[in-house]
């Protein structure tokens, strides 16, 4: 398919989907998306097929020397990641707001562009990424970012300004959450963080410490937004290979946990209630810090911010573990954030050590890619 027709199919899903905004009434700095194209990022095609492991990227220049681990430098605290059908990914950058292009064979990283409107106090900014359940037709990324008032979801086309699709969710100086994950079924699960007022985890009546449910114009599924509640600060949410929704919450005070999701379910934060459910492991906070996670069939990679590592675990046929968990890259490259599994089982990972808390090196942060010691992507969980 032609880029020309490429955009004719986008332009047709935009005005299936009431003008790629949903119906919503714009706020605050997102307007109606600009007509005018953005850079071309999406699923390889006739004219452009994604380049084979290892090869130039053409228009990109030359693979940067240096460690092969790391693909990208630089970075200003770089929180979200997808990886494009393409086989290169797409970053976050919290500080910034911009959207890079990352190559799988280390050559220069893209910008694409920046997000407008993103509020960096505190831990807040630009955080999670998501692509649409339809991306190959539409093109439509979904970005958790915080604003001065609130954190919110937004969609949008590359070059197009935001549109608002979730609202409202509490806004703290800390504890802002920032996980997104599309369903099998296309529900977007937002997970969000009790911006340091624990009890609000608990309190029905309010976005904070949960997970929320939407589809993709941002209307509730079920009997309403909130899916699971009980929860502190989810940075990350993740898929299993039977569609399973998880977790990673980073605890205030106690372990850090890894959840199995489920309908109305409670996780106890700040206070273990009758009925709250157990975590399907729990990290030490020394060690943990839990902020990304994936899941390739029977094993599970989370990134820990303050072990500074990647925690690797695998499950039984019963969803627990069936080992304590093992630590990977250690003290290698600082901390670590956000971590996905490409089809080939590498891990693409982000660091987090110009975020204020770490100890950067000259060239932090950093996007790696790296074969796990132990991965199983046709093992159903």
């Amino acid at each position: 398919m032609t880029r020309g027709a490429r955009a004719l199919v986008a332009a047709t899903a935009c005005a299936l989907l009431a003008g790629c905004g949903g119906g919503y009434t714009p706020a605050g700095p997102f307007r109606e998306v600009q007509d005018a194209p953005g850079p071309q990022v999406g699923p390889p095609t006739d004219a452009a097929p994604a380049p084979a492991p290892g090869s130039p990227t053409p228009g990109t220049g030359q693979e940067q020397p240096g460690d092969p681990n790391v693909l990208a430098t630089d970075l200003a605290v770089p929180t979200g990641l997808v990886l494009l059908p393409d086989g290169t990914g797409v970053v976050a950058e919290r500080e910034t707001g911009r959207l890079l292009q990352v190559f799988p064979d280390r050559s220069p990283a893209r910008e694409l562009m920046v997000v407008p409107g993103v509020d960096t106090a505190g831990d807040g900014g630009l955080l999670g990424l998501a692509l649409s359940p339809t991306f190959d037709q539409d093109g439509l990324f979904y970005a958790y970012l915080s604003t001065a008032t609130d954190n919110r979801v937004v969609r949008f086309p590359l070059g197009g300004t935001p549109n608002p699709v979730v609202t409202g969710i509490p806004r703290g100086e800390t504890r802002n959450g920032g996980g997104l994950a599309f369903g099998l079924d296309g529900t977007l699960y937002v997970g969000t963080g009790d911006t340091g007022v624990a009890a609000l985890a608990q309190d029905p009546a309010s976005l904070a410490g949960k997970v929320l449910a939407y589809d993709v114009f941002g209307q509730p599924v079920g009997a309403g937004p909130v899916y699971s509640s009980g929860l502190s600060d989810v940075k990350g949410l993740c898929l299993g290979a039977d569609g399973a929704v998880y977790a990673t919450d980073d605890a205030a005070t106690g372990p850090d946990e890894f959840d199995r999701l489920v309908a109305g379910g409670d996780y106890g934060s700040p206070a273990a209630l009758p009925g709250s459910l157990p975590a399907v492991l729990s990290v030490p906070g020394g060690t943990g810090g839990l902020a990304g996670c994936a899941v390739s069939g029977s094993f599970v990679f989370l990134g820990a911010l303050d072990g500074r590592q990647v925690v690797l675990a695998q499950l039984g046929p019963d969803g627990a573990p069936v080992e304590e968990p093992q630590p990977f890259l250690a003290d290698e490259y600082g901390r670590l954030r956000s971590v996905a599994v490409d089809a080939e089982g590498a891990l693409w990972i982000t660091t987090s050590n110009t975020d204020g808390i770490g100890s950067p090196a000259e060239d932090d942060d950093k996007v790696l890619r790296i074969q796990p010691p132990a991965s199983d992507a046709t093992s159903p969980l």
